[in-house]
């Protein structure tokens, strides 16, 4: 008879590519999970890996077999929830959550910690990181991301669709340096630059597609945490590029400034990521609804929305 578990840990090693990642996930050993595939296999009488002591790769038949597999445990999952009350406040399980570095430090942990406390069966697991999270292969249920969403595979539901990019700086280093002018004048200016899809993210893009502008910009500061630009703009470093979800607060507390704020800054539309519709669970529309709710307002006095 086959295992639940032994099929749940196929699934996983294969999205992972390693028998040691996927103990990982669940505190076990990889010579646990190496016992678990070897009993599947004895069941389903089929090699499902490859393995050397240098990679593993599904075998034609574990190709064959993966959907399947995936299949069953999502039917389980879903006949699960369905014999679980559907009233909110009965809400269990546990909810794995990426978020960005800076939003998901600074405006989605505090919120976050409120959502459980409503919901005292939930657990909730939060990875923060500016990387691109693969929902099919990573350890998460829902990814929330920063810009357009291009993959029809992906399920993407709006939490604040008309968020955009803004420039911003200290008061400390407008004062010292000046303001640039135009956006062509960035050249001059210490700009903060951070990572983004692997690479630095150093031309900086305004305006729509019909009126788009790309300006090549440098500065002695790099990071692969947004979250550091940040706080490097507070402490007068330079000039960030920054979404006004992550610096709006710093911005009507005076710590942070617009600069050049009537020229439209290239969208970041905030949504949430769901692999399929599948894994849009109770707890998700819940959490995706009061996240909404709670965005919403803090997007209401961006720049793009008082011209």
């Amino acid at each position: 008879m086959i295992r639940l578990d032994d099929l749940a840990l196929f699934v996983r090693a294969a999205a992972l590519g390693s028998f040691s990642h996927a103990a990982r996930e669940v505190d076990l050993l990889p010579g646990q999970v190496s016992a678990a595939i070897k009993r599947l296999e004895t069941e389903l009488g089929i090699r499902l890996f490859a393995r050397s002591t240098r990679s593993l790769r599904l075998t034609a038949e574990g190709e064959h077999y993966l959907p399947y597999a995936k299949n069953a445990l999502d039917a389980l999952r879903e006949g699960s929830e369905c014999l679980r009350p559907q009233d909110a406040a009965q809400l269990h399980g546990t909810l794995q959550i990426a978020a960005p570095s800076d939003i998901g430090r600074n405006l989605i942990l505090p919120w976050l910690a409120s959502f459980r406390r409503q919901h005292s069966g939930l657990t909730l697991r939060l990875f923060l990181s500016d990387g691109i999270t693969d929902v099919f292969r990573d350890p998460v249920d829902i990814a929330l991301r920063y810009g357009q969403v291009a993959d029809a595979s992906f399920i993407a539901l709006p939490v604040v669709p008309d968020n955009r990019r803004v420039l911003v700086a200290a008061p400390a280093y407008l004062e010292r340096h000046g303001r640039p002018e135009d956006i062509a004048a960035l050249g001059q200016h210490n700009c903060l630059l951070y990572m983004m899809h692997g690479r630095p993210y150093d031309k900086w893009r305004f305006g729509d597609n019909g009126d788009r502008h790309v300006v090549p910009v440098s500065g002695t500061l790099l990071t692969d945490d947004a979250d550091a630009v940040h706080r490097w703009a507070l402490a007068g470093e330079g000039i960030a590029y920054k979404s006004w979800l992550d610096v709006g607060a710093d911005v009507r507390a005076g710590h942070l400034e617009l600069v050049l704020p009537h020229v439209p800054g290239e969208p970041a539309p905030f949504n949430l990521i769901c692999p399929h519709r599948k894994q849009f669970s109770p707890a998700v529309q819940l959490l995706h609804s009061g996240l909404k709710a709670y965005c919403t307002p803090l997007a209401e006095d961006a720049p793009a929305r008082r011209t």
